[in-house]
């Protein structure tokens, strides 16, 4: 019988070690390869701009817009070519004056943070900034909302109790707290989204397949309920549920150009 050729021996090593030592070649090699790799990426062109208006009207339905300035805090953590729309709304209540004749009014807060050339680096979710403003979030849901013109997008829907410093009190240490309703949602060039991984998603699509970047717009609205200090009946949530939404749904549907988002 013939005898059959032993197999090879594996190769021998004096130190453990010794065989992966022969192998570092290899890292440097992979690293080149993955680094080099970005070059293959399409480079990114024009910047798509957001459909959002940032022009703000001085009403939208029933609410008069009153425009604030963008806070110390925001032109200094943001981009400086970052663009701001604020406003004051209000509008009065039905049936209530105060001792002088003076109608007793409802008061949102309206934002809207278009982003800069460093999409990085201007706007970001609320909830990242909320707390340094006073606010406590105890909850978060997703609402969407149905617009006159037959579309419809998502809002996320955030409940806070926000504390803020007496102006009068010479105490710094003297606090009020505020119940807090807060919607918002982000605009892009051709998408409207109230989640931030999505539009971090969108984005990586849009440069890879597209070769484009997406300007985003950050929107958002808020008003107290509850004990609010220039109303004497409290305010329930549900009814600041109901004129938070019924603002934006009239607001949304002017403020962006709808032939602009993809269905």
């Amino acid at each position: 019988m013939e005898d059959k050729p032993a197999a090879p021996s594996p190769p021998s090593h004096s130190h453990p070690y010794e065989f992966m030592k022969s192998k570092t070649w290899l890292l440097p090699l992979f690293l080149g390869g993955a680094l080099s790799a970005i070059y293959f990426l399409p480079k990114v062109g024009a910047v798509a701009q957001s459909a959002v208006i940032m022009e703000l009207p001085r009403s939208s339905g029933v609410w008069s817009l009153k425009n604030l300035p963008p806070s110390p805090e925001e032109l200094g953590t943001l981009s400086p070519d970052t663009q701001f729309s604020k406003a004051i709304c209000l509008t009065a209540r039905p049936g209530e004056t105060t001792a002088d004749g003076y109608a007793v009014p409802d008061r949102l807060d309206l934002s809207i943070v278009l982003s800069g050339a460093d999409l990085n680096n201007s706007i970001h979710r609320p909830e990242r900034c909320m707390p340094a403003q006073g606010h406590n979030i105890t909850s978060s849901s997703s609402q969407t909302l149905k617009l006159s013109n037959g579309r419809q997008f998502a809002a996320k829907r955030l409940v806070s109790i926000q504390s803020q410093r007496l102006a009068s009190s010479k105490n710094l240490e003297e606090y009020v707290k505020f119940d807090c309703l807060t919607y918002y949602f982000f605009v892009g060039h051709d998408h409207v989204t109230n989640d931030h991984l999505s539009r971090t998603f969108i984005d990586m699509k849009d440069r890879l397949i597209r070769g484009m970047d997406q300007r985003w717009a950050y929107a958002s609205v808020s008003m107290w309920y509850g004990k609010v200090p220039w109303i004497k009946k409290e305010v329930t949530q549900a009814e600041a549920d109901a004129k938070l939404q019924a603002f934006l749904t009239e607001f949304v549907g002017k403020q962006i150009d709808w032939d602009q988002i993809a269905r």
